[in-house]
């Protein structure tokens, strides 16, 4: 039976997921091949994909999704987000970045226009109606915002109503291309069900007693929630003395002491916006019990990066990675079979996971269209 999530649309009734969602391969596979299809993830940076014929391939999710994409610029200036796995049979087209005018597999020479159209191959000159449009790598979402590349395979929703939410709170503070500080980059490993992870940076409960030096520099407990429908938001009220955001007249914050302004985009993206700039979160799972974290720092306010709500961040990711794997270890118990949701503090939680039973039980194409 196709694994599925019953949560209730009331949080003051609705009871948690089952433990198979952490722990089962079963449940692993139908969130792989349905959610996280269905969600945008980001891709890294632009830099280096400016000029036209640019490409870079990569893999999003390896070894979950395992699907080999391809970002290419073309000749008209327009970023597209490619399958990288040629329609002859399958061998990658573009194994490293470069650049070029035109896209040819390596074994057999097929060649493809920067936009995905085949122009042709090698001992294919006799084969009626060749190339037609099936003949087209498949194409995917693809957004460029503020320097990060987004991408979705099956996309329920448009990047302009995912990043609209965080548009209407960062656009006082934003600057028009974040600019990635490499040096403060990170990946951290850990086994525990990627689920678990997010669902602990969309609370704050855990903070007191998990975090005492996030403890010292924000207010938890004046914490604010809000839930959209791709996204979620938690707003970081700083303490006394600790660096907060100059917001103007008309922000939904404005006259507030903000020190932290949390964003979770479903599925697997964390942007953290702080007085000294974002702190982005890439979250991958790599199995049913096993998930990767990147760390990418953009810092505008170098001043101010050791101090507030931003600061010591690698020993709360620590902190955090302890709590998913204590978690994970409990979940062993058959004796656990799932509690119920603390309203005021767990509200993202609970988006979280029936926006997890939506895209569960959504429709599935095993093949993408051909670009149009």
């Amino acid at each position: 039976m196709k694994p599925q999530l019953d949560i209730d649309p009331e949080i003051t009734r609705a009871r948690l997921p089952p433990p198979e969602l952490y722990r089962d391969p079963e449940w692993a596979a139908a969130v792989a091949r349905t959610s996280l299809r269905r969600g945008w993830h980001c891709l890294g940076s632009a830099a280096g994909l400016e000029a036209p014929g640019s490409a870079r391939p990569l893999v999003l999710l390896p070894g979950f999704v395992g699907e080999p994409l391809l970002l290419v610029r073309g000749d008209d200036g327009v970023l597209r987000l490619l399958s990288n796995s040629c329609t002859h049979r399958a061998h990658l087209v573009v194994e490293c970045a470069g650049s070029g005018r035109q896209l040819a597999c390596p074994y057999h020479g097929r060649r493809y226009a920067l936009d995905g159209r085949c122009l042709g191959a090698p001992g294919f000159e006799r084969l009626e109606g060749f190339p037609d449009a099936d003949e087209a790598l498949p194409r995917f979402e693809v957004a460029e915002w503020r320097g990060l590349l987004f991408g979705a395979l099956e996309p329920e929703a448009a990047w302009r109503d995912v990043i609209a939410p965080v548009e209407a709170r960062i656009a006082p503070f934003a600057p028009a291309r974040w600019r990635v500080d490499a040096s403060l980059d990170r990946t951290f490993e850990f086994d525990a069900n990627w689920c678990l992870y997010v669902e602990n940076y969309l609370e704050g409960l855990h903070i007191p007693f998990l975090h005492p030096g996030l403890t010292a520099r924000l207010d938890w407990k004046s914490y604010r929630y809000e839930r959209f429908d791709h996204a979620t938001l938690q707003v970081g009220i700083a303490a006394e003395g600790e660096p907060v955001f100059e917001l103007p007249a008309g922000h939904p914050e404005h006259g507030s002491r903000v020190g932290a302004i949390y964003f979770w985009l479903f599925p697997t993206t964390m942007l953290n916006f702080y007085p000294w700039g974002l702190s982005l979160n890439v979250v991958e799972p790599l199995g049913p019990t096993r998930t990767r974290v990147r760390f990418h720092a953009f810092v505008e306010r170098p001043e101010l990066h050791d101090r507030g709500a931003g600061s010591g961040l690698v020993q709360v990711e620590l902190e955090d990675e302890r709590a998913a794997l204590q978690v994970q270890a409990g979940l062993a118990s058959r004796a656990y079979r799932g509690g119920r949701y603390a309203p005021l503090a767990e509200m993202g939680v609970h988006a979280f996971h029936r926006m997890l039973a939506r895209t569960l039980a959504g429709p599935f194409r095993s093949r993408t269209p051909p670009p149009k």
